[in-house]
């Protein structure tokens, strides 16, 4: 079974590589692992703080503070990806644990077509989503658009707003007919929020509620 992760990055404060991946439970989780001996950590993101909280039992001897914070910057922004088992000549690691291997129940959209026209259209030359020109993006495509203007108008919830205006701008970029269903739109919306925990759409919400506070 793939796992659904971002690149491997390889660490400079200790020798080690991490990538982010979704965990079994829900959400993110940085995974951080020796090359130069059998040991690995798991944390996951305070999505208010952006600190790191351990995901289990970790030896801080071995994943001290500075190297953690390191794996937390090197892997921000970085888009999901199905990978097969990472191989490296060093060391090779063991097994993926079933709590981080056994994808959730949740509906998987990493490898929806919408997903993947987002990723292609906003990666920058790092490799990291520009959260910046997708949210600039979408706050165009509102701004023209009569069904949002209507629904402003009518004092439609956040929530309700931000899922149509997602739905409609990945429907086009990713050129198909049929518009994902308001579920699929959420877990979208939920994975590009577990890559950046400032909230993938944050300016647009910011944007909608403007809006709805003028009327």
């Amino acid at each position: 079974m793939n796992i659904i992760r971002t690149t491997a990055v390889e660490l400079t404060s200790i020798p080690a590589l991490a990538y982010k991946q979704k965990l079994a439970s829900g959400g993110a989780g940085v995974k951080i692992f020796r090359i130069d001996e059998d040991a690995a950590a798991v944390f996951t993101v305070d999505r208010r703080s952006g600190e790191a909280v351990p995901y289990g039992k970790y030896d801080p001897a071995l994943f001290p503070d500075e190297a953690v914070s390191e794996a937390l910057e090197l892997t921000a922004g970085l888009p999901y990806t199905s990978r097969g088992k990472l191989k490296i000549a060093i060391y090779e690691p063991r097994e993926e644990e079933d709590v981080e291997e056994t994808e959730t129940e949740k509906v998987d959209m990493v490898n929806s077509d919408e997903y993947q026209a987002l990723t292609e259209r906003y990666t920058n030359e790092k490799g990291k989503l520009n959260y910046s020109l997708m949210n600039k993006d979408f706050i165009q495509f509102a701004s023209k658009s009569k069904i949002v203007g209507d629904m402003i108008a009518a004092k439609a919830p956040v929530a309700d707003i931000l899922v149509f205006i997602v739905k409609s701008r990945t429907t086009f970029l990713a050129g198909k007919k049929e518009s994902l269903s308001d579920e699929e739109v959420t877990a979208l919306i939920e994975t590009l929020d577990e890559i950046d925990p400032r909230s993938a759409f944050k300016e647009l919400t910011a944007h909608i509620k403007r809006l709805l506070a003028k009327k």
